[in-house]
C-alpha cells in the first residue's frame, strides 16, 4: 500500500482480514509471521481508534442537535 494515501476503516480491515486468513491457513512463512502479526497489532490499534473518534463525533453532532431542538422549543 502507498504510504502517501491515508488509510481508511475499511481497507484495514480488509487487510486485517486477509492476515487472519493467512495465519489460519497456516500457510504463512514463520519468517514473516512476526512482521504480520506486528502489522495486525498496528491495523487493531487504528481500527479502535477510529470508532473511538467517530463514536465521540456522533455524541458530540446528537449533543448539538439536541442543544438545537431545546432552544427552538424554548422560542
Amino acid at each position: 500500500m502507498s504510504k502517501s494515501k491515508q488509510l481508511t476503516y475499511s481497507q484495514a480491515l480488509t487487510e486485517l482480514e486477509e492476515i487472519i486468513s493467512e495465519i489460519e491457513s497456516e500457510e504463512i512463512n514463520v519468517d514473516v509471521l512476526a512482521e504480520k502479526v506486528r502489522r495486525a497489532a498496528y491495523l487493531i490499534k487504528f481500527c479502535k481508534d477510529r470508532l473511538r473518534n467517530t463514536e465521540e463525533e456522533v455524541k458530540k453532532a446528537l449533543s448539538e442537535i439536541k442543544g438545537t431542538e431545546e432552544t427552538e422549543q424554548e422560542k
